[in-house]
């Protein structure tokens, strides 16, 4: 069986920023209040920019990094629960984009795990020898899915796209992956299809009348933590690495006290966790794709570092990885 290497990654986010202080000329709140309950000072907002366009400028960024041609990729999956239309899928629009005219092309739904899944899956591709080079990436466009007037959630999140490409591994190495779900609660964070308008239907099941992002936040954040201790356990007890043996934990960019009540709980020293949500908030899907990007080209990597993703959304889904960088 063939191993998978990340060979190159990529991301990009809208220019337009989003301060707290701007927000809280929009809402009941101030940059105090949300810095100190989440951790994020801004976020990136689209002003016009779909998750399609973003996507592909955050899978060129990978593809140049990899220094492999569009035209290498035989697979391409994207991330999101914010695509740009029902059909044709994300991923089919970036491969017209790129030009990766012999890319297999699908979209997948797993909210803020999202990206985890998606590597998971082209691995498991690669793995096979179904396919040699797996262009992943994690895109949203979450402004288009948020009440700009309710402050618990609208302070959260923002957008932007990050990709990696996998390939076949030239060395010993690969990814180890550990994935789970919970659909048991996924009311506590839901965002509902588009009305129904059809003349046989003559209830609705939606628990809200609109699309927008509705979270429990107390339960979401009891689940976040616990998904968090659960994946990177399993991940260290999969692969038989020690939490010592990891340079970086790379996670979900939801909210810095998950992030530290899970470093205290696991004892862990925070330092190892990679944090960038001060600057883009949570961006669902593309936020651990982001980071893994943003940290690789801080150059705060070296050959043969032990990376940990770990994720947690929606669904209820959560999971993670651990790779080694070369």
């Amino acid at each position: 069986m063939n191993k998978v290497q990340i060979i190159g990654t990529g991301s990009y986010v809208p220019e337009n920023v989003v301060t707290n202080e701007d927000l809280s000329k929009m809402v009941d709140t101030t940059d105090e209040w949300i810095a100190t309950r989440t951790g994020i000072r801004e976020r990136r907002i689209s002003t016009g920019e779909n998750t399609s366009q973003i996507s592909t400028k955050a899978a060129l960024k990978a593809i140049e990094s990899a220094n492999i041609k569009a035209k290498d990729i035989d697979l391409i999956i994207v991330a999101t629960l914010t695509p740009d239309c029902f059909t044709p899928s994300t991923a089919c629009i970036v491969q017209k984009n790129i030009g990766a005219v012999n890319a297999v092309c699908f979209d997948l739904s797993a909210a803020c795990t999202g990206f985890i899944y998606a590597l998971d899956t082209a691995s498991q591709f690669i793995i096979t020898g179904r396919y040699s080079n797996a262009l992943v990436i994690g895109a949203e466009t979450l402004s288009k899915i948020l009440n700009w007037k309710d402050r618990s959630t609208c302070v959260l999140f923002g957008d932007g796209a990050g990709a990696a490409v996998i390939k076949t591994s030239d060395n010993n190495e690969t990814i180890s992956f550990y994935t789970a779900s919970d659909g048991s609660k996924g009311d506590y964070l839901r965002s509902e299809n588009v009305p129904v308008v059809n003349p046989f239907v003559k209830k609705s099941y939606a628990l809200y009348d609109d699309n927008y992002i509705h979270m429990d936040g107390k339960e979401i954040f009891k689940f976040a933590v616990n998904a968090m201790g659960e994946t990177i356990k399993k991940l260290l007890e999969q692969s038989g690495e020690s939490i010592d043996n990891i340079k970086y934990i790379v996670p979900h960019q939801a909210n810095l006290r998950i992030i530290d009540f899970t470093a205290k709980r696991l004892k862990i020293d925070s330092s190892k966790f990679f944090v960038n949500l001060n600057k883009f908030g949570n961006t669902s899907a593309a936020s651990i794709a982001i980071a893994l990007d943003d940290l690789v080209r801080s150059n705060m990597l070296k050959p043969k570092d032990k990376i940990m993703l770990v994720g947690f959304g929606g669904g209820l889904t959560y999971g993670g990885a651990i790779f080694q960088w070369n």
